[in-house]
């Protein structure tokens, strides 16, 4: 049964290999990533960015932090800047500021961390101070003077924390704030802070498979004109297995997408309320195949149909080990 890995064939650069035709090697090459604006301000982000849950939570040899820095490497060279994380993914957030500064390249990154000491969910409740020297330990790993986001994850007591954040926000330490969630049992909540408080962004979990929040949720971002970073953009339901070894059908050339990945990507950052996706990798070669599903050509309604379609008609994902 073939996976994301098998899909990879030819050199890219960064010492990386990703399947490309033609037109998008040139693209890639010539760093045609499309952004589109952040609502708030006008401000252009990149529509695929990296993140980095169970990613960059521990790098206890050489090899893998080189690895990582090759996927820094990757975004650098091929206009990605959205960098998401949060204190909860291990040392992802040391492991970044260290990367990016010894590249040089910090000021080239859009970066986005969280804030949470209230546990998940909304019944914890947050210590302020705690809170506060959360975000100050954020600056301090990313070292930075400034964080272009943050926002409050999993829908923390954000009674507590999002005025924390709005107080940076207001200092100019930090340049935009949200919230986020990735459970379906916050989408309600999520809709109520959508409405009532100001919010520059939310992160949710949006893919092919998992498509609950274009009911209510993206629809209310456009309104609210609040910007959107999807999470988990690959599914829930192992969207790599489910599809096997079947090759990406015709109608991938029509979108300029020639793996699975940037099929799947493709469908996500084409929706009109969402800005930017951050599937997470902790390999140049998949960084360099997930840039490919922001390049080209997106989908249409049309084609976002018969993509969906397509994913709900797929089989189940088998037994691992088969």
């Amino acid at each position: 049964m073939l996976n994301r890995r098998d899909w990879i064939r030819t050199a890219a650069g960064t010492g990386a290999a990703v399947a490309l035709s033609p037109r998008l090697l040139l693209a890639l090459q010539q760093g045609a990533l499309i952004r589109k604006a952040i609502p708030a301000t006008g401000e252009m982000l990149p529509v695929i960015g990296l993140g980095s849950s169970a990613t960059f939570a521990s790098v206890a040899r050489s090899e893998e932090l080189t690895a990582l820095k090759e996927v820094f490497q990757a975004m650098r060279e091929r206009g990605a800047t959205l960098f998401d994380t949060a204190p909860s993914y291990g040392a992802s957030e040391q492991v970044a500021g260290q990367i990016v500064n010894e590249l040089n390249a910090a000021d080239r990154f859009f970066w986005a961390t969280k804030l949470n000491v209230a546990g998940r969910g909304s019944g914890g409740k947050a210590d302020a101070a705690a809170a506060k020297a959360q975000v100050e330990r954020s600056f301090e790993l990313l070292k930075r003077p400034k964080i272009d986001l943050i926002q409050v994850h999993n829908l923390g007591d954000v009674a507590t924390q999002l005025p924390i954040l709005h107080d940076y926000k207001k200092q100019g330490r930090v340049r935009y704030v949200g919230v986020t969630t990735t459970s379906e049992g916050q989408y309600g909540e999520l809709v109520q802070w959508m409405r009532n408080e100001p919010l520059d962004f939310i992160g949710i979990d949006y893919a092919a498979d998992n498509r609950e929040v274009e009911q209510t949720i993206l629809p209310l971002a456009i309104e609210r004109k609040i910007a959107v970073l999807a999470y988990a953009p690959f599914g829930r339901t192992s969207l790599f297995r489910r599809v096997g070894d079947r090759p990406v059908p015709e109608w991938g050339a029509e979108i300029d997408a020639t793996t699975w990945a940037q099929v799947f990507l493709k469908f996500v950052v084409s929706h009109p309320a969402i800005t930017a996706a951050t599937p997470a990798t902790s390999q140049a070669k998949h960084m360099l195949d997930n840039i490919g599903g922001g390049v080209g050509r997106l989908p249409d309604a049309a084609m976002r149909k018969r993509i969906a379609d397509f994913v709900d008609q797929l089989p189940p994902a088998p037994a691992r080990g088969r």
